[in-house]
């Protein structure tokens, strides 16, 4: 047996991530009984043990570790090849006919950046419409591995490369961005360790793959949230120089003398063959 369906994926991805037959049914919308037939007889197609069930639970093999991290980039690849699909034919409800990339970019990063990218490659021949797909801190390789997005500006040491092709557009410092009353705001410089233990100014967490580090800051949910928690006093960000773009007036950025650079990538999925992702790479790197 060499094929596996992407309904047997669906079903077995879902009992592995909710350890939980009950709950995985219920995320489904099915009954728990035929799901328990499905998982079973999956289990006797492959000739492996996927779960080991017991009265304490439902926990995995180390065959059902491996089928969970192939299964869900299965799962994600099938999913991209469809919105990509209905992308390139004007068959994804956004009434445009036109073929369309979307670019995933953090919130507030790369400005100038962006800017100067939109209009080179608007300025080409051919060129295809871009829809800009602001994200969280980590979101953008999420988007590119599920179709949610055909490429993406992505920022090291933040964003993991891994698993996709790209190139290095341009490097830059980082900043403490402070309310502009806090007395941290009239320094020159900060270092790292400043900024990250301020009893009155918490650091703001932002979430990875679902998760919010531990910390007393605010979990924040987007760029707005930010701002306006900032200015209010109430939190303090780290971001790329860049991000100077989009400061309100109750804001300040210091630099961080001891920050690791940031160097922002435009990346793709490595077995793209869009011409049209083809010729906005090449913009990129003439800029």
């Amino acid at each position: 047996m060499d094929a596996l369906e992407i309904r047997e994926l669906r079903y077995f991805v879902a009992v592995a991530e909710e350890l939980h037959f009950g709950r995985a049914a219920a995320r489904l919308g099915m009954a728990q009984p035929p799901l328990s037939r499905a998982i079973q007889r999956l289990e006797r197609r492959l000739g492996v043990r996927l779960l080991e069930r017991d009265r304490r639970g439902v926990t995995l093999t180390g065959a059902g570790e491996m089928l969970l991290h192939e299964g869900r980039a299965a799962l994600d690849a099938a999913t991209a090849a469809v919105r990509r699909t209905r992308r390139a034919g004007g068959a994804d409800g956004t009434g445009s006919s036109r073929n369309r990339l979307v670019l995933a970019v953090k919130a507030g990063s790369s400005h100038e950046l962006l800017h100067k990218l939109l209009d080179a490659y608007a300025a080409e021949p051919g060129a295809a419409e871009v829809e800009v797909l602001p994200s969280g801190t980590c979101e953008q390789g999420e988007m590119l591995r599920d179709g949610r997005a055909d490429v993406a500006l992505m920022h090291k040491p933040f964003n993991s490369l891994v698993g996709f092709d790209s190139e290095e557009l341009m490097t830059e410092g980082q900043v403490a961005i402070l309310p502009a009353g806090h007395p941290l705001a009239a320094r020159g410089s900060l270092t790292v360790a400043e900024v990250t233990d301020l009893p009155d100014l918490p650091l703001a967490r932002w979430a990875r793959d679902g998760v919010y580090p531990p910390g007393p800051g605010p979990e924040i949910r987007d760029q707005t949230q930010l701002a306006q928690l900032i200015a209010l006093g109430r939190t303090v960000a780290v971001f790329p120089e860049s991000a100077r773009a989009w400061l309100w007036a109750e804001h300040t950025a210091v630099p961080l003398t001891d920050a690791p650079p940031v160097v922002t990538h435009i990346a793709w999925p490595a077995h793209s063959r869009s011409l049209a992702l083809a010729a906005l790479i090449r913009t990129a790197t003439r800029l």
